[in-house]
């Protein structure tokens, strides 16, 4: 197989595979996706899952939100690990969108990432999900599967995301990063890993990933 055969090889599987391919985050809008998003980091989207409709049944909007205190919202969100940042950033920001974007999520990814607690993936996220802009978020799946698949060196996710928007066409972007995560967490988790029912990695990334570490 050749690089290009690969390529193909991918999207044709993870497209039978995967044809319809929800958001894992729970969310109603654009607002409660980036929090979901927020809060997602470092945690798992079923541990984000049990904890968004309690916070968003008190405040699922900036303005309720800043009604809260950041004490209050770190109660909450305690379950799901880094609460005095996550607490702080989603006050923060929810005072900003408030007082510079009329009560509105921005739609770019310079205001977006200008927010308290939003980094590149977070803004990366909102911006596909919400907007519809082509982005390539990298989360860990994505970044262990472009490893594995001989696709990116496993350096950092700066690199992953670069490696796969170049590998990959941009109209597929939104879709595919999703379809990556999905089968990540089926086929290709970091641990129990099975190279026998991990049909991508077993048909065009074993050799290369023979070769190096698991990420």
């Amino acid at each position: 197989m050749n690089k290009v055969e690969r390529i193909d090889y991918i999207i044709e599987t993870l497209e039978v595979l995967f044809p319809e391919v929800p958001i894992p985050l729970d969310h109603k809008d654009s607002y409660t996706l980036l929090i979901a998003v927020l809060l997602s980091a470092q945690s798992t989207d079923v541990g984000v899952n049990k904890i968004t409709p309690i916070l968003f049944s008190k405040a699922d909007n900036p303005n309720d939100m800043i009604k809260l205190s950041v004490e209050e919202i770190r109660n909450i969100i305690r379950p799901v690990g880094l609460s005095p940042m996550k607490s702080k950033g989603i006050h923060g920001l929810s005072k900003i969108i408030i007082e510079k974007h009329n009560g509105k999520v921005p739609d770019n990814f310079e205001d977006l990432e200008a927010l308290p607690a939003v980094g590149h993936k977070t803004a990366s996220v909102v911006m596909a999900q919400a907007f519809g802009v082509p982005t390539f978020p990298v989360d860990t799946h994505i970044h262990r599967l472009m490893y594995r698949w001989g696709m990116s060196s496993g350096k950092n996710v700066k690199i992953t995301e670069k490696d796969a928007k170049r590998i990959f066409p941009e109209k597929l972007w939104n879709k595919l990063h999703l379809q990556i995560i999905w089968y990540g967490r089926k086929f290709s988790p970091a641990r129990g890993w099975n190279i026998n029912t991990d049909i991508i990695t077993q048909k065009i990334g074993r050799k290369s990933f023979l070769k190096k570490n698991t990420i």
